[in-house]
C-alpha cells in the first residue's frame, strides 16, 4: 500500500510535531544562530566607535556617537553623556533616545539632576569638588528623576585618574535586566570615550605649546634684531661681543649706543669713529618672555637718553625713576653698567647700576682692576643715587664687560667658574691672543671645558671684549711662556 504524505502541522504516529523547526536541535541551533547576530552586531558597534576614535578629528563629533552606541549595544531605550566642567558646572553632554515620545521627558530629568549636583557642588568647592564628590550623589539624582519606571545603568569616565562625567544607559522595559555582559559593554564604551577626551586635551596641549614655541622663536628673532649686528668702527678700539641665552629668549643685554644723530645714519663714517661712543651691558633679573619684554623696554628708553647727551650717572637716574613706576609690582629688577668712550683722549665716563664690574686688563703691569661705582639696582628704590668714575686707556688695554652666567656657571660637580677663573684666563688671554674676537672665543671655550661638553649652562651669558689697539707691536711679555693657557 502506497504511504500518504503527511500534511504540515500534522502529528506522526506518537503524536508528536514532526516539523524540523519543532526539534530541539532546530531551537538550540536558532538560539546559537541569534547569539551570533546579537554578537557581529555588537562587534559591528564597537568597531565603528573604534573608527570613529581613530578618525574623527572633532571631539563633539565623537561624544555624539557615545550614548547611541551604548543604547544600541545593550539594547536598552536610550544613553546619556554627563560631563563635569572645568568651571564646576555638570551639565548633559549628549542624550540619545531611540523614541521621541519619551526624550524630551528624559532630557528634562537629566538636566534636573545636574542642576542639583551643581547647585550642591559648585559654590563651595569648584570644580575639583565636583569631579570628587558629585559621583556619590549624581547617580542619585538620576534616578530620582526618572522615576521607578527606568532601568538605568551608570558608569564613570575616568582620564588621568579624575572622574571627568558619567554615562547613562537606560530602558523602560519592564523586564530589561542589567546583566553583567551589558555593563561591561557600557563600561567599554566608557573608557573609549575617556580615550577621547585625554586625546584632545594633549592635542589641545600640544597646539599650545607649538604656539608658544613659536612665539618663543619670533621673541627670539626680535631680541636677536635688538642686540648689535655689526660693531660700531670707533677709532683705535678692536670689539667683540657675543650673547648665549639659556631660553630662546633671554634677560641679558649689551648694546653700542651712537651719541649723536649724525653717527645713526653714517655709524661707519670717520668723524663718527672719533665721535663718543655708549657702551651698556646689562641682566634682568629671570629668564624667558618677561625678562626679554623689558630688556627691549630698557634698550628703547635707554638709546633714547644718550642722545639727549646726559652724563653716564644722570642716564642711570633717569632710567631708575622710569623703570622704578614699571617694576616695582613685578618682582623683576635691572642690573646695568653704562660707560662712554671718547676715541680722541681715550677716556671712559661709565657709573654702575649694580652689575657686574667689568675688569680692566692694564697691559702696561699686566694687572686687573675692577670698574665700579655705587649705585643700586634699576627700579629697586626710586630715591638711590648713582656715581660717576672716569679712566684713561693705554695701548693694549683690554676691558670685558660680563654677566652673572659667566661667573655662575656650574661644571657636573657644582662648582663655579667664578670671578677668579675668569681673572686668570683674562690675563693669559690678553698676553697671548692678538684681537678682541680672539679673547672672547677663548674665554667662551674655556668656560665650555669648564661647564662639560654638551651641557647648556643655567643662566644667560654674555660677553664684550674692548680692546685698544696697541699703537706698536710691542712684545711686553716675551719672557712668559705663551704656550698653554690657565686651566
Amino acid at each position: 500500500m502506497t504511504a500518504v504524505p503527511m500534511p504540515p502541522g500534522s502529528s506522526d504516529a506518537t503524536g508528536q510535531d514532526s516539523r524540523p523547526e519543532a526539534t530541539p536541535a532546530f531551537a538550540l541551533k536558532e538560539l546559537v544562530a541569534r547569539l551570533q547576530r546579537e554578537q557581529f552586531k555588537i562587534q559591528d558597534l564597537l568597531s565603528s566607535l573604534g573608527f570613529a576614535l581613530r578618525s574623527l578629528n572633532n571631539l563633539n563629533q565623537f561624544l555624539e556617537l557615545i550614548p547611541m552606541i551604548a543604547s544600541r549595544v545593550t539594547d536598552a531605550t536610550g544613553g546619556a553623556l554627563v560631563l563635569f566642567k572645568p568651571d564646576g558646572q555638570v551639565r548633559l553632554e549628549r542624550l540619545h533616545c531611540q523614541s521621541n515620545q519619551h526624550c524630551q521627558d528624559v532630557k528634562m530629568a537629566l538636566e534636573a539632576a545636574t542642576r542639583q549636583v551643581t547647585s550642591s557642588f559648585a559654590p563651595t568647592g569648584g570644580a575639583m569638588t565636583v569631579a570628587k564628590s558629585a559621583m556619590l550623589s549624581l547617580d542619585r539624582h538620576v534616578h530620582r528623576y526618572l522615576g521607578s519606571e527606568y532601568q538605568v545603568f551608570g558608569t564613570a569616565i575616568i582620564v588621568k585618574n579624575s572622574e571627568r562625567g558619567r554615562l547613562y544607559v537606560f530602558s523602560r522595559d519592564p523586564e530589561f535586566v542589567w546583566t553583567d555582559t551589558r555593563q561591561k559593554l557600557v563600561r567599554l564604551v566608557a573608557d573609549q570615550t575617556a580615550v577621547a577626551i585625554e586625546n584632545e586635551e594633549l592635542s589641545v596641549a600640544l597646539r599650545k605649546k607649538e604656539r608658544l614655541g613659536r612665539e618663543l622663536e619670533i621673541g627670539a628673532e626680535i631680541q636677536l634684531q635688538l642686540l648689535p649686528r655689526k660693531f660700531p668702527t670707533i677709532e683705535g678700539i678692536d670689539l667683540a661681543a657675543c650673547c648665549r641665552t639659556a631660553n630662546k629668549v633671554g634677560g641679558d643685554y649689551y648694546d653700542f649706543i651712537p651719541t649723536t644723530y649724525r653717527q645713526i645714519r653714517n655709524p661707519n663714517s670717520a668723524q663718527s669713529a672719533l665721535s663718543p661712543w655708549s657702551f651698556a651691558i646689562g641682566d634682568v633679573m629671570g629668564k624667558g618672555v618677561p625678562a626679554g619684554l623689558i630688556m627691549t623696554m630698557l634698550r628703547g628708553m635707554l638709546r633714547a637718553e644718550v642722545l639727549h647727551r646726559y652724563s653716564p650717572a644722570n642716564i642711570l637716574q633717569h632710567l631708575n625713576h622710569v623703570m622704578h613706576t614699571d617694576l616695582e609690582n613685578s618682582s623683576r629688577f635691572v642690573t646695568l653698567f653704562y660707560g662712554e668712550y671718547n676715541p680722541k683722549t681715550r677716556q671712559l665716563a661709565y657709573s654702575n647700576a649694580a652689575h657686574n664690574p667689568p675688569f680692566l686688563w692694564q697691559a702696561a703691569t699686566n694687572t686687573v682692576t675692577r670698574l665700579d661705582t655705587v649705585g643700586m639696582l634699576l627700579g629697586l628704590d626710586m630715591d638711590t643715587q648713582y656715581h660717576e668714575e672716569k679712566v684713561t686707556l693705554e695701548p693694549g688695554d683690554t676691558i670685558i664687560y660680563y654677566t652673572d652666567g659667566f661667573t655662575d656657571a656650574a661644571n657636573a660637580k657644582g662648582d663655579r667658574f667664578d670671578e677668579d677663573n675668569l681673572i686668570n684666563a683674562l690675563k693669559w688671554a690678553c698676553r697671548n691672543c692678538t684681537s678682541a674676537q680672539a679673547i672672547l672665543d677663548y674665554l667662551f671655550d674655556l668656560l665650555q671645558k669648564f661647564v662639560g661638553t654638551g651641557r647648556r649652562t643655567d643662566d644667560d651669558v654674555t660677553l664684550v671684549v674692548m680692546r685698544v689697539k696697541p699703537e706698536l707691536q710691542l712684545n711686553l711679555f716675551s719672557t712668559m711662556d705663551s704656550t698653554e693657557g690657565p686651566q
